[in-house]
C-alpha cells in the first residue's frame, strides 16, 4: 500500500511539473498523500522541489465567505498586479491542519500562509518552532497596523514578528433589545449573563472553557489572565447552568437561538452579531470593559519564500484591500482607524474601535490560560454537565 501510495505521488508531481494538473489539485493531493503516508524524506522531498519552482504561495483560511472575501479583494487583485498566483485552501479544523504542517516535510513544507485566530496559537505554532522572523522593512504598510496588536505579537516573539495582523474579533455579549434595554444590559456589562430575572432564556458557547470562565471572572470582579478566587468563579458558573436555556456549538446554532427568539442574552462572537443586525433581528452587541477579545493574523510558516510573502502581506494591508475585506467578512481590518479612514460599514460592525487604541480589548494570555487548560477543561465539562 505504501509502495502504490509513493508510486503514484512520484507520477503526480511529474504531472504537476508538466502543466497537466493544477497546483490547487497538487496540494490537495499531496495532503491527502501525506496524512496516509507520514512523513518521508524521499517522495515529499519531490513535492517540496515542485513546489519551490513554482511562482505561487498557499494561504489556508477559514473558508465560507471569509475566504470569498480573501480571493475576490485581496488575492486575485495580487496575482493580476504580481503575476503570483495565490492557492486559497480551506482548513479542515485547527488540530487537523497543525497535524498536516506538523508532518510536512520538511517541516512547515507546502504550507505558507495561515490565517490562524487568537494569540493562543501564534504561541503554539511558534513554540513547536514553524516561525520566521519577518523583514518589516519589507512590509511598509504595517505601520498603519494598530499598535497593540503588532505589540501582542511582539511579546511572545522576542521582539519579532513571524505574522501579520489582519482582522479584529470579539466574543461579546449579545442580547434581544425587545426584551432588555440598552440601559439595563449596559448597567449590568458581564453580569447580564448571570441575571436571574433572564431564567430559561440564556446561552453559552458550551465548546469553550475559556469564554465561560472569562465572563464569570468578570462578573464577580476578577481579572480573566489572573484569576484569584477560583471558587468564586466555578461557583458563579454552576449557578449560571440553572438560568441556561441551551449550551451552543456552533456559529449557526447561536444564530438560529437568537434569531428565534428562544434566549435573550448570551455570549457571542461579533462577526456572527453583525450578520444578525444585518438581517434585521434586534439584537445589540455589548462589549463590557475587559471583553473577550482576539486578533486573526497572517502567520508565515517555515519553509515559505519570504520574498513572495512579505509582498503579499504587504498588499493585503493596503487600505483598499483590507477594508474591502472587512466588509465581506464583517470583522474590523487590523488597520488603525486613526490613520486610516473607515467607510460607515466598517465602522458599524461589532468590535469596531474607532480610537485605535483598543483600550478595555483583552487579549487572552497564552502562557496562563494553556498552563492551566486540562485541569480547568475538565472541570468545566463537569459544570455544563451538571456534575
Amino acid at each position: 500500500m505504501k509502495k502504490d501510495l509513493e508510486k503514484r505521488l512520484e507520477d503526480v508531481v511529474e504531472s504537476y511539473n508538466q502543466g497537466n494538473i493544477s497546483r490547487r489539485d497538487f496540494v490537495k493531493f499531496i495532503g491527502i498523500s501525506g496524512a496516509a503516508m507520514g512523513v518521508m524524506s524521499g517522495p515529499f522531498g519531490l513535492v517540496q522541489k515542485a513546489l519551490a519552482g513554482k511562482n505561487s504561495i498557499t494561504c489556508h483560511s477559514w473558508g465560507g465567505s471569509t475566504s470569498e472575501a480573501l480571493r475576490k479583494f485581496a488575492f486575485d487583485p495580487f496575482t493580476k498586479a504580481t503575476g503570483i498566483e495565490v492557492i486559497d485552501a480551506a482548513f479542515t479544523g485547527m488540530d487537523a491542519f497543525l497535524t498536516q504542517v506538523k508532518a510536512s516535510y520538511p517541516p512547515g513544507g507546502e504550507f505558507n500562509i495561515a490565517h490562524l485566530s487568537a494569540v493562543y496559537d501564534y504561541a503554539r505554532y511558534t513554540d513547536l518552532g514553524f516561525g520566521v522572523v519577518l523583514d518589516e522593512t519589507k512590509i511598509p504598510n504595517l505601520k498603519n497596523v494598530m499598535a497593540k496588536m503588532t505589540d501582542t505579537l511582539r511579546s511572545i516573539t522576542k521582539g519579532t514578528l513571524s505574522a501579520v495582523p489582519y482582522d479584529l474579533g470579539q466574543t461579546g455579549i449579545a442580547y434581544n433589545t425587545k426584551k432588555i434595554s440598552k440601559e439595563k444590559a449596559e448597567k449590568l456589562g458581564a453580569s447580564l449573563l448571570f441575571d436571574k430575572s433572564l431564567k430559561g432564556k440564556l446561552g453559552s458557547w458550551g465548546g469553550d472553557f475559556r469564554t465561560n470562565m472569562w465572563y464569570a471572572a468578570l462578573h464577580t470582579g476578577q481579572s480573566p489572565n489572573d484569576i484569584k478566587d477560583l471558587d468564586a468563579v466555578w461557583n458563579a458558573l454552576k449557578e449560571q447552568r440553572g438560568l441556561m436555556k441551551k449550551y451552543w456549538a456552533s456559529g449557526s446554532e447561536l444564530m438560529s437561538l437568537l434569531g428565534n427568539g428562544d434566549i435573550d442574552a448570551t455570549v457571542a462572537w461579533s462577526g456572527r452579531v453583525s450578520a444578525l443586525q444585518k438581517q434585521g433581528h434586534p439584537i445589540g452587541y455589548l462589549a463590557p470593559d475587559g471583553t473577550y477579545s482576539w486578533m486573526e493574523y497572517m502567520y508565515v510558516l517555515k519553509g515559505t519564500d519570504l520574498d513572495v510573502a512579505q509582498k503579499l502581506l504587504n498588499f493585503m494591508l493596503e487600505p483598499d484591500a483590507a477594508i474591502a475585506v472587512a466588509k465581506g467578512q464583517s470583522y474590523p481590518s487590523s488597520l488603525d482607524p486613526t490613520k486610516v479612514p473607515m467607510p460607515d460599514e466598517v465602522k458599524q460592525l461589532p468590535a469596531f474601535d474607532p480610537t485605535g487604541k483598543l483600550n478595555g480589548y483583552l487579549f487572552a494570555d497564552p502562557v496562563y490560560w494553556n498552563g492551566h487548560q486540562l485541569d480547568w477543561a475538565e472541570k468545566w465539562d463537569r459544570i455544563m454537565a451538571g456534575k
